[in-house]
C-alpha cells in the first residue's frame, strides 16, 4: 500500500469510514474461526449484514475462469459471494471483452460463509464485494501460476498521480462500465485514480458518484453491490453524497496532514449479527 499523506477532510472520512469498514479492535467471533470453514452452508441463500460486520449463507462459487476473466490465488479460497455478485463479474467481464479491453483478473469475493478475515479485508464480509485488478494484459495462466500473481500499480509513488505507462483509457473504460452496472453501490480507487477519472472530458458524468477514493486501491478497484432483492436480513452502506465527487472533499487526499492531527485508538469491533453463529455452525 502507497503511503498517502491525508488532508483533514480525507482523515475525516478516513475514520468515519474505519468504523463503518470494521477495522476495529476485538469482540465477537474470532475472524480465524471464518477463514478455517471451507464449504458454503446449505439452504438458500442469505446475506446477513454489512459488508463490515456481516456473513452469508448459501453463498456461490465464482468459476475460477470463465468469458473474459480468471481468478487469482484461489488457495485463499475467497471466491464465494451472493449469486448477483457472480452474476455481476461474469457480465462485466463479458461487456470487457466485448470491447476489446482485455481479460479480467478477479481477486477476493468472501468466505465460503462470508464473516470477518484474519488478514486483508475489513469488508468482504456478506458476499456483495469484489477486487477487479487494473492490470488487462495477463495471459490466460493455470491456476497454479495465478497463485503468486504480482500485479503492477497503476499509481506513480512519486507523483501520487496515475503512471501514464500503466494508466490508459482501457482502465478507465472498465471503471465507467463497472460503475453503470444499477447494482453498484460504489467503487473504492486510489485518489489519483479518481482525479485521473475526473479530468477525462466524459459527456456522461453521473457513474463518477460511485467512484470513492480510498487507500490500498493502486493496483486495482474495489466494487460494492446494493442488497439484493429479497434479503430483508442485508443492511446497506448510505448512498454516496450528490455530485461527481471531483472537487474539494477528492483534492483533500493530496494535502498535507493538519497539525498535531493524531490517529485515535480504534474502537471495538462490534457483535456481528446473531444469525451469523448459525451460518458459521451450520451444516
Amino acid at each position: 500500500m502507497k503511503a498517502w499523506t491525508v488532508g483533514a477532510t480525507a482523515l475525516a472520512a478516513l475514520l468515519t469510514a474505519g468504523m463503518a469498514a470494521g477495522t476495529l479492535a476485538g469482540t465477537g467471533t474470532l475472524p480465524q474461526s471464518w477463514q478455517t470453514v471451507r464449504t458454503p452452508s446449505a439452504g438458500p441463500v442469505r446475506v446477513i449484514g454489512t459488508p463490515a460486520n456481516g456473513c452469508i449463507a448459501g453463498a456461490q462459487s465464482l468459476p475460477p475462469e470463465g468469458e473474459g476473466y480468471q481468478a487469482i490465488r484461489l488457495s485463499r479460497s475467497r471466491h464465494y459471494g451472493h449469486p448477483t455478485t457472480v452474476d455481476y463479474i461474469r457480465s462485466l467481464a463479458a461487456r470487457a471483452k466485448a470491447r476489446n479491453l482485455g481479460t479480467l483478473q478477479i481477486g477476493d469475493i468472501g468466505q465460503a460463509r462470508g464473516g470477518p478475515m484474519p488478514w486483508g479485508h475489513a469488508s468482504h464480509q456478506n458476499g456483495l464485494d469484489v477486487d477487479v485488478w487494473f492490470e488487462l494484459d495477463v495471459p490466460p495462466l493455470p491456476r497454479e501460476a495465478r497463485e503468486g500473481l504480482e500485479l503492477a500499480s497503476m499509481v506513480d509513488g512519486a507523483t501520487k498521480r496515475v503512471d501514464p505507462t500503466r494508466w490508459t483509457e482501457a482502465q478507465a473504460e472498465l471503471v465507467r462500465l463497472a460503475a453503470r452496472d444499477p447494482r453498484v453501490n460504489r467503487i473504492f480507487v486510489s485518489p489519483a485514480i479518481k482525479l485521473a477519472l475526473c479530468e477525462r472530458h466524459d459527456l456522461d458524468r453521473e457513474w463518477l458518484r460511485l467512484v470513492r477514493p480510498w487507500f490500498g486501491h493502486e493496483a486495482h478497484f474495489h466494487v460494492r453491490l446494493n442488497c439484493p432483492a429479497g434479503q430483508p436480513e442485508c443492511r446497506d452502506q448510505e448512498p454516496p453524497p450528490a455530485g461527481d465527487g471531483c472537487g474539494s472533499e477528492l483534492m483533500s487526499w493530496f494535502e498535507p496532514p493538519p497539525p498535531a492531527a493524531a490517529t485515535p485508538k480504534p474502537p471495538r469491533r462490534p457483535e456481528p449479527p446473531a444469525a451469523c453463529a448459525a451460518v458459521l455452525e451450520a451444516p
